[in-house]
């Protein structure tokens, strides 16, 4: 059982999967409540619980680990969520948030964030956002040093991935401006051969780093002390945190296939000047994107998630100022 002790922060438990996109659009959104709402952030493996299809159903809470403070809000990511999600949805004092478009109806819980790819009409109980929510935060001041970060996914559902073609704008981008330095990451998709390909472009101004060697916050870091950033289309994820940086960003050209939703997301956030075309690349090097707003969808959801369910409540607020000390 969980205990009935409420705490004076915000109680949030996030609830995961453990897949690395899932978990970081939950840290996202969760350092920011953290920041804004000094709430509490309780994370719980959903695979540590067995729920039984008529569990979530129903809305019939298993056995939690009984340590846990009451949640005043539960943030689920990732369909292998839903179940546990479901299933706590009818704790006393507590909403339930799903992230990403769920496939069961909405009304079930009380709020979701879903971008705006995934064709979800906005309604009273959603919020539409641009890309997906990371963990990247806006740089304050973007360095002058010719710093270039290029990050290489791999084959998708969603673009026509060629690595002669890659391979071809890598080479482009670092013979146009040679007296910049190129940090290169490939990642768990990129094909073997394009891996060692990149690998040999090691040298004294370009830095091929392994995406199985890098710590947690390597991107972070890397994104930080760069003044221009490429990236592959084909990581939702990957395009967003590099947008939401500030850092001037290109994405390298592939084709996209028909009907796609991430294809589409892409797009979106080219045609709104958040990231540029690979035809572009000379504004991207010169650090003149055209950006006039910043992309910041972890800062947005945290202040609508405050507004609507962890803000101080009038009546609370007039009895606190009416008190006599």
């Amino acid at each position: 059982m969980v205990t009935n002790k409420r705490s004076a922060a915000p109680v949030i438990w996030l609830l995961t999967d453990n897949k690395p996109g899932h978990r970081n659009q939950l840290k996202g959104l969760g350092n920011r409540l953290r920041v804004k709402a000094g709430a509490s952030l309780f994370w719980i493996n959903s695979k540590d619980t067995d729920v039984p299809l008529w569990r979530a159903l129903l809305g019939l809470p298993p056995e939690m680990d009984s340590s846990l403070p009451h949640p005043d809000l539960i943030i689920a990511a990732g369909t292998g969520t839903h179940r546990l999600l479901l299933a706590l949805r009818r704790l006393r004092h507590t909403k339930t948030l799903v992230m990403m478009k769920p496939g069961f109806p909405i009304a079930w819980v009380d709020g979701a964030i879903i971008p705006a790819h995934d064709g979800v009409a906005k309604s009273r109980k959603t919020l539409i956002t641009e890309g997906v929510i990371n963990t990247v935060t806006p740089l304050a001041r973007i360095t002058d040093k010719p710093e270039a970060l290029l990050l290489i996914g791999g084959p998708s559902a969603h673009f026509d991935w060629d690595d002669d073609v890659v391979f071809g704008q890598v080479s482009h981008l670092i013979g146009e401006y040679p007296q910049w330095r190129w940090t290169i990451s490939g990642s768990r998709r990129t094909p073997t051969v394009l891996r060692d390909r990149l690998a040999e472009l090691s040298g004294p101004r370009i830095t091929v780093a392994d995406p199985d060697n890098t710590h947690e916050d390597w991107l972070n870091h890397r994104i930080a002390e760069s003044r221009a950033i490429w990236v592959t289309p084909d990581s939702m994820s990957m395009v967003c945190e590099a947008a939401t940086s500030g850092v001037p960003t290109g994405l390298f050209q592939l084709p996209a296939r028909s009907g796609s939703r991430v294809a589409k997301g892409i797009r979106r956030l080219v045609e709104a000047g958040y990231i540029a075309r690979w035809s572009d690349h000379a504004t991207v090097m010169g650090g003149k994107t055209g950006q006039e707003k910043h992309l910041w969808e972890a800062d947005r959801a945290a202040q609508w998630v405050i507004q609507r369910w962890l803000a101080p409540k009038t009546g609370a607020r007039k009895r606190q100022k009416g008190t006599v000390t």
